[in-house]
């Protein structure tokens, strides 16, 4: 199972090609050097994999021209949101044209009684909020990075909110899609539920753009909570922060957030956050509810952690304090990095049963403090997943051979607990061979339903896995 960086069968647009490109979008193509660079770049270790263009899609008919343009030349196309995914998911290893959505940025209404909203998928998930705060209303999906929501349910993502409201299966109503063939479909009404027909929206959430190109997105919303409360616990050992975890779960209290890092990630989060919280196995809790609800959360929380090894609580309320904290948070990839100056980061997760989760975890740890490279840990371990982060020296080769091994001892240790190669990055390059592994001949099933949807293989061509 090793580092795919390059395909066969990359060959130049026909002649002709880019000029009636040009010729349809204008100043909406861009052919330069670091523009096609950005958009065959990714997050984390994976070589570039350049397009041969970029178009700036504005409104659907765009997408539209595109894909039947693309379509009549055999030119793949590569869906492109913010450029945050970590697997290589939006690299372009045929070439082709890199369709960026980022201009595609409306909130088309708010349908605030029926707690939904209507986006396009070049809306980020930040803006969404901001816009949706005046009304009392919330998207719960957090990933971390301000990913674009069209890019959140192209790869089905998930985050540190997950554990309470779900990932974007639970969170996208319908959608909007343009087919490799050009055509515009719906996948379902605004209704709250329907058994009408095969659940197309689900299929193409997690599809990673190789079954059709979103350009509305259907989101549940939620009611902004009367009371949100955050908290820091450092732990003696990895193992009381999982167990205190675990039994929170046991207990039913409904945790908002509960994030888990290591002591070195806890070490890199100081330096990079400029914070001072021990430098030891951590955890990040936030509660929402009513205050009577959250204060009953808390105590008992508490008192699990305490039973675990679980120091003082360094509690907020105040909404600068929480943001700080969870900034703090999302930033851990970059702060696991620069662990070594010039480094660059290799992230990789998987997601297992919660009984088995403590295991898996402590295990993982094992195998780490024997590796020559620097790895953190963290993750949302609320629902089993959580995170591994190394900073490679991109002039070491060895080093890469050595974090590929510990990579396939993890995901071999996820399967092995009857879990998953990835819990929320996707597939995309890295982790094709891992599919087979988990889902065996059902990935037969996935090549038969991308031959149907897609017979030229037109869209993100090299995902998933290869035809």
């Amino acid at each position: 199972m090793t580092e795919v960086t390059s395909f066969e069968g990359r060959r130049p647009p026909p002649d002709g090609f880019l000029s009636g490109l040009e010729e349809r979008f204008g100043d909406q193509l861009q052919t330069g050097q670091a523009i096609r660079e950005q958009h065959g770049s990714s997050e984390s270790h994976f070589v570039k994999m350049v397009p041969d263009a970029v178009v700036f899609a504005q409104d659907k008919q765009d997408v539209i021209d595109l894909v039947r343009f693309c379509a009549a030349a055999n030119v793949p196309i590569v869906p492109f949101g913010a450029g945050t995914s970590i697997e290589g998911n939006a690299a372009a290893p045929f070439g082709g044209v890199s369709l960026d959505m980022s201009r595609m940025n409306r909130i088309i209404a708010v349908n605030a009684a029926d707690f939904d909203c209507v986006v396009q998928p070049g809306v980020r998930r930040e803006e969404l909020n901001q816009h949706l705060r005046d009304q009392g209303l919330f998207f719960p999906i957090d990933p971390g990075a301000n990913a674009t929501i069209g890019g959140m349910a192209s790869t089905r993502a998930s985050g540190t909110n997950a554990v309470r409201y779900g990932t974007m299966k639970d969170a996208v109503l319908g959608l909007e899609v343009v087919t490799p063939q050009g055509e515009v479909i719906r996948t379902a009404r605004r209704a709250r539920k329907s058994a009408a027909g095969y659940d197309l929206t689900r299929l193409y959430v997690g599809s990673e753009g190789t079954l059709g190109i979103i350009t509305e997105i259907n989101l549940r919303l939620h009611a902004i909570p009367e009371a949100i409360s955050s908290a820091v616990c450092s732990f003696a050992t990895l193992e009381g922060a999982v167990e205190t975890v675990v039994q929170s779960i046991y207990c039913s209290v409904p945790l908002a957030r509960v994030e888990i890092l290591d002591a070195l990630q806890m070490r890199a989060v100081n330096r990079w956050s400029k914070l001072d919280y021990p430098e030891a196995p951590t955890l990040f809790f936030e509660f929402h509810g009513t205050r009577a609800h959250v204060a009953e959360q808390v105590a008992t929380v508490e008192a699990l952690a305490s039973a675990n090894g679980g120091g003082d609580f360094a509690w907020s309320d105040k909404p600068e304090e929480r943001s700080r904290l969870w900034r703090a948070r999302h930033e851990a990839y970059y702060a696991a990095i620069n662990l070594r100056q010039g480094a660059v980061g290799w992230a990789t997760d998987v997601c297992v049963p919660m009984s088995r989760l403590a295991e898996c975890i402590l295990e993982t740890q094992k195998d780490l403090s024997q590796a020559s490279v620097p790895a953190t840990i963290l993750g949302h371990v609320g629902d089993g997943n959580f995170h591994v982060v190394f900073s490679l020296d991109p002039d070491a080769p060895d080093e890469l051979v050595e974090v590929e091994a510990i990579n396939r001892r993890l995901v071999e240790r996820a399967l092995a607990m009857d879990g998953t190669c990835t819990g929320e990055h996707g597939i995309g390059l890295g982790k094709q061979d891992w599919l087979v592994a988990e889902l065996g001949n059902a990935v037969e099933q996935m090549r038969l339903i991308k031959r149907a949807f897609d017979p030229q293989n037109l869209l993100n061509p090299g995902k998933i896995f290869t035809l």
